[in-house]
């Protein structure tokens, strides 16, 4: 028996499922970051991820271990999504859902919906960005900082957290003072400017992200970061979680929380960000699926240097059950080999290796988020 069965999982960062039927082209463009599909005769799913659905979601399916990728889909069509989600959340073990729901490419489940369907408690986690731009339509550049003041307040009630993209606007160079009022206000205007003329609402105004993150930080509640890895949009070098040195500094005494998500391939400089600070955290989610069979690269990575109470789990599941299901035996298995060999070499003890799986399964979340006292 493995130190991780039977575990239940925290997953503190994660978005709905989709659970309505996906014809080929769209389970293709889900299961991938790109933008693209391959060429005719090329499949996008001859990758590491496509290599993990058909080893380890194959079988759920009653198909054969290793079965090709349209095998594998056919079924998933046959069966329809509810059962394909159904079945594949049952092999993730998850205890509870931190949710991101400002991504909305989709028509992906909400937490209420998650919750309902699978029995999983699920919890909110307010995109800082989304609430920003949901004030294009009424705000002005001189009522912009309290219009938003009182926004993130409103729509994080019942919040546990919340979540900047800023790695995809502008790069992770926060600065370590907030904005002024006159260039707050400044950038408002550029930003509603740009509104009236493009019709977007899309803020990648590096003054008035640096803002939405400061106001954040005033509420004392874990921030996420999306780190380096994502969609086509991120210029990697910017994506660094260095870069986010001064900010971390500036704020180590604020009562907020720093969780870096994802972090790949800069898993060691987040580690590295983690042993340093007292609030800041990672996790290696995301390419926990993505990585397929070389995921136990990133996921050793992550416990090489930070703290074990720093370290959390998470999926950065969006619209298939196959992110769940991939991450979290992944996670499973690599970390209970790695803790396997600590065990054999005598770097610690039965005790010691539970305690610290324990925890990063769901203890460490579940203390970060307040997740008790909720």
């Amino acid at each position: 028996m493995s130190i991780t069965d039977g575990l239940g999982l925290i997953d503190h960062h994660c978005h709905g499922l989709i659970n309505d039927d996906l014809n080929p082209t769209a389970f293709r463009e889900l299961a991938t970051e790109a933008d693209w599909l391959s060429e005719p005769g090329l499949e996008t799913l001859d990758s590491p991820f496509g290599l993990a659905i058909r080893s380890l979601c194959a079988p759920i399916l009653d198909l054969p271990r290793h079965a090709p990728i349209d095998d594998y889909i056919a079924r998933r069509m046959e069966l329809g999504a509810p059962e394909v989600n159904r079945r594949l959340w049952d092999a993730t073990g998850n205890a509870q859902l931190l949710m991101d729901t400002g991504f909305l490419a989709s028509p992906v489940m909400t937490p209420e919906a998650m919750t309902a369907t699978f029995g999983t408690p699920s919890r909110e986690i307010v995109r800082l960005e989304r609430v920003a731009e949901g004030l294009a339509g009424s705000t002005s550049a001189a009522s912009f900082t309290d219009d938003f003041a009182t926004a993130l307040r409103d729509q994080s009630r019942d919040a546990i957290g919340f979540k900047s993209v800023i790695a995809y606007r502008s790069g992770l160079d926060v600065p370590d003072v907030a904005p002024t009022a006159s260039e707050v206000k400044h950038a408002a205007g550029e930003w509603l400017a740009c509104v009236e003329s493009t019709g977007s609402a899309r803020i990648e105004h590096p003054t008035l992200l640096a803002h939405l993150i400061w106001e954040a930080v005033t509420l004392a509640k874990p921030l996420q970061f999306h780190v380096g890895f994502g969609d086509s949009d991120v210029e990697l070098n910017r994506a660094d979680p260095s870069r986010l040195t001064r900010f971390l500094d500036a704020t180590r005494t604020s009562g907020t929380k720093v969780m870096l998500l994802h972090c790949y391939p800069y898993v060691r400089e987040a580690a590295a960000l983690a042993h340093i600070f007292p609030h800041a955290y990672l996790d290696v989610g995301e390419v926990t699926h993505y990585l397929g069979p070389s995921a136990r690269a990133a996921i050793r990575q992550s416990y090489e240097l930070a703290p074990f109470h720093k370290v959390l789990y998470s999926s950065d599941a969006y619209g298939l059950g196959e992110h769940y299901a991939v991450s979290a035996a992944a996670w499973r298995r690599e970390t209970a080999s790695l803790v396997d060999e600590w065990l054999a070499d005598d770097w610690l003890s039965i005790a010691d290796a539970e305690r610290i799986v324990s925890d990063v399964a769901a203890g460490n979340a579940r203390r970060v988020y307040g997740l008790d006292e909720k």
